[in-house]
């Protein structure tokens, strides 16, 4: 069986996004996310977003684009601080933002990946982070139900990819991005090198290609990694 080139150009990959999607975007700060893959959806204007990223970037990058854009409704995250435009907008009602530690938004991620409804934990259950949140207890001890996440598209960043989409992080790249590709229907990669099939070694394969529907080649990274010093 031979199998199938995914390439894709950036344009026809984002165009599957439609008004009202749930988005997982990767990235941890900077590294790992997907810039240029943000600002071909900024492009095209897909509004009414649920945006789900571990952080809304600063402001003038990445997911800031997308809040000066007016295209979310919605931010499922961890911190919004760095972000000053997040926080004016969801102080005026602008956006629904709603917040969960760090390693809960990832376990979240994973569970979505595994097929399973939520996780329990008792991490945060004296916080406003647990209103509204269903109270059980397993073998006496009292936990808190966290819904598992999934999403319409996941956009992500590889250093590499080959055309098959098998998919190779570099550090802290893989907090979030190997997570997302398996909790999304569509998964969109760009990547900032791309072999041909049998390019990267299977020690190096982050996220299998099975997981990934389309692989863009970046034209050259994005300025917004000129802060990163690798």
């Amino acid at each position: 069986m031979r199998l199938p080139d995914k390439t894709s150009t950036m344009s026809e990959a984002v165009a599957h996004i439609t008004d009202g999607a749930t988005v997982m975007l990767g990235g941890f700060g900077v590294p790992g996310t997907p810039f240029s893959l943000i600002r071909e959806l900024v492009r095209q204007g897909q509004t009414g977003l649920t945006i789900i990223k571990n952080d809304a970037n600063e402001k003038g990058m990445g997911v800031d684009h997308l809040l000066a854009n007016g295209q979310v409704a919605r931010l499922i995250t961890t911190h919004i601080g760095l972000n000053p435009r997040a926080v004016a907008m969801m102080n005026a009602g602008e956006i629904e933002v709603e917040f969960c530690a760090q390693g809960i938004l990832a376990e979240r991620v994973r569970a979505g990946g595994a097929g399973l409804a939520g996780i329990v934990t008792d991490i945060a259950m004296e916080t406003e982070l647990a209103n509204g949140k269903m109270r059980i207890e397993v073998k006496g001890a009292a936990g808190m139900v966290e819904t598992a996440l999934t999403a319409d598209v996941a956009l992500i960043h590889a250093a590499r990819a080959d055309v098959f989409g098998n998919l190779g992080y570099d550090a802290t790249a893989r907090n979030f991005n190997p997570l997302m590709a398996m909790a999304a229907g569509r998964v969109i990669a760009e990547a900032e090198t791309v072999l041909p099939l049998g390019g990267l070694e299977p020690d190096a394969v982050h996220t299998p290609g099975p997981f990934v529907d389309h692989v863009v080649a970046m034209a050259g990274i994005s300025e917004e990694y000129e802060i990163v010093r690798r």
